[in-house]
């Protein structure tokens, strides 16, 4: 089995999309990791500076051999065809 892409999600406090993306993963056995674009001004300029906009959630999956999708929004179409679910 291919291990499992690193998958980066930029997020706020308050964006409930947010929390529908994290317990979709969460419900899959999929790990990922959680840029609190809110509480970190770096954050928010990294997020910034690859999406060209500030909306979240922003997630960037990155695969084995290097390239990243990124996805704007709860897409769950978009991200299961990009984790192959």
């Amino acid at each position: 089995m291919a291990k499992q892409p690193k998958i980066t999600i930029y997020s706020t406090a308050t964006c409930g999309f947010c929390k529908m993306l994290k317990s979709y993963l969460s419900s899959k056995n999929i790990s990922y990791d959680v840029k609190m674009a809110d509480e970190d001004q770096n954050l928010a300029r990294e997020l910034y500076e690859k999406s060209g906009q500030l909306g979240v959630p922003f997630t960037i999956i990155e695969k084995e051999d290097g390239t990243e999708e990124k996805i704007l929004g709860f897409d769950r179409p978009k991200i299961d065809a990009v984790l192959g679910l």
